[in-house]
């Protein structure tokens, strides 16, 4: 088969699975923006498009995030023009359409299935709207109005997608009914041969220190530190954390920005302003225990996984983090969130703990307990690494789920542009 795929930072979830269909056979063709040339990736042929257009100045607000899709998908759409006067004509196109560029690819290419990755429809019901009360919305009504603007992307693309993948049950959830019978649930893997326990791990963490097994390590990621991850409930047990854990080092990465939910107040970062709301509870000899790492590259982030005797993740309902499920590859043991998200792919006391999200005092004494019971630690990690292996290994599962999704996608009857 011929494939496209689109993607505004490829490979992103294609990173697997392109390279992959080469080597079944398949001419692969990616067009994204993120290149400013053509080039080959892996067998795969990428070509660039430029976005072209700005933001109207003074837009009404629930429109902004619209009409950046629509630059994207104007853009993509002219990058498809070109890309057929050359002559390609693919059997199937694979899209994250979460920023609209595929929006007007059956416009360009009628008869090529549409295959989309489903990654969330944002929904106002409780609680994910107003999950977290520290944070209401400033506009309640408003904001439901906003976000079922914000779905706009998500409808005109059901309109023409032929079938559609997510990578869990509680993402495909959120997807209206009439969408969910072209939704296969299929999470894009773990690479767990890369990702396993490493007793000799070395992670150094500044000023000459370096951590081992042999330390007491307690681990937090996001992607960006901020509230949508948990990190303000995290930091505020941070005091007492360090209080009853006089040994212990917090290790935390993340970076400075907003992956998700509402910016903090001009010129500040969530970052810092839970830094300042406890520093002052934290005795420096305590801080200097504290290791902010930024975002890290992949193998210093491998590194912090396998040393850690605890890992803490925290999140709303919302998009699950692939580094839980890297922590549990890693073998690591487990306090978690009892989030929807989480109780997916999270057994309470057989792959790991889970507190309530709100619950710092639970959060702090579950941590201390699973510090002191080393057993039950490394029955949790053992536990979570076999079922990790055995539900979301990249090569033996996740993987062949996406290629055949890929091959059936192929033979179905294209849905036509509507008007």
């Amino acid at each position: 088969m011929k494939i496209l795929l689109i993607h505004q930072n490829f490979p992103g979830q294609y990173k697997h699975l392109a390279p992959a269909l080469v080597e079944r056979g398949h001419q692969v063709v990616a067009l994204t923006c993120k290149v400013k040339t053509p080039q080959t990736w892996k067998g795969v042929q990428i070509l660039p498009y430029e976005i072209r257009g700005a933001s109207t100045p003074g837009v009404h607000p629930w429109l902004a995030d619209f009409e950046t899709k629509i630059l994207r998908a104007t853009s993509c759409y002219r990058g498809a023009l070109t890309l057929r006067e050359q002559g390609f004509v693919p059997d199937v196109i694979c899209a994250h359409h979460g920023w609209g560029e595929s929006m007007f690819l059956k416009d360009v290419w009628p008869e090529p299935r549409l295959g989309l990755y489903c990654e969330l429809y944002h929904l106002t019901a409780t609680p994910f709207l107003n999950f977290d009360p520290e944070f209401p919305s400033k506009n309640p009504q408003g904001d439901v109005l906003r976000i079922r603007m914000k779905n706009l992307n998500n409808r005109l693309h059901e309109e023409i997608m032929d079938a559609g993948i997510s990578p869990t049950r509680f993402q495909a959830s959120t997807f209206p009914a009439h969408w969910q019978d072209r939704i296969t649930v299929a999470h894009d893997g773990i690479d767990t041969e890369t990702v396993r326990p490493n007793p000799a791990a070395r992670l150094e963490v500044g000023d000459g220190k370096v951590l081992t097994r042999e330390d007491e390590v307690i681990t937090f990621i996001n992607r960006n530190l901020e509230p949508y991850r948990g990190y303000h409930v995290f930091m505020r047990a941070l005091p007492e954390i360090l209080k009853r854990r006089p040994k212990a080092h917090v290790v935390l990465l993340g970076g400075d920005e907003v992956s998700y939910g509402a910016k903090p107040p001009k010129g500040q970062t969530w970052k810092q302003i839970f830094i300042d709301e406890v520093r002052g509870r934290i005795p420096t000899p305590h801080w200097k225990r504290v290791h902010f790492l930024g975002r890290v590259p992949y193998d210093r982030f491998l590194s912090m996984m396998q040393v850690s005797r605890a890992h803490v993740y925290l999140t709303y309902p919302f998009v699950l983090s692939w580094s839980l499920l890297e922590a549990m590859s890693a073998q690591c043991a487990i306090l978690a969130s009892g989030t929807a998200p989480v109780r997916e792919v999270m057994e309470e006391d057989e792959t790991g703990w889970m507190v309530d999200f709100f619950d710092r005092d639970a959060l702090v004494e579950r941590l201390c307990a699973l510090l002191d019971d080393a057993a039950t630690r490394e029955r949790l990690g053992a536990n979570a690494r076999a079922f990790v292996q055995q539900n979301y290994d990249l090569r033996t599962v996740c993987l062949p789920q996406h290629l055949d999704w890929v091959t059936r996608l192929g033979t179905l009857e294209p849905r036509p542009v509507r008007d």
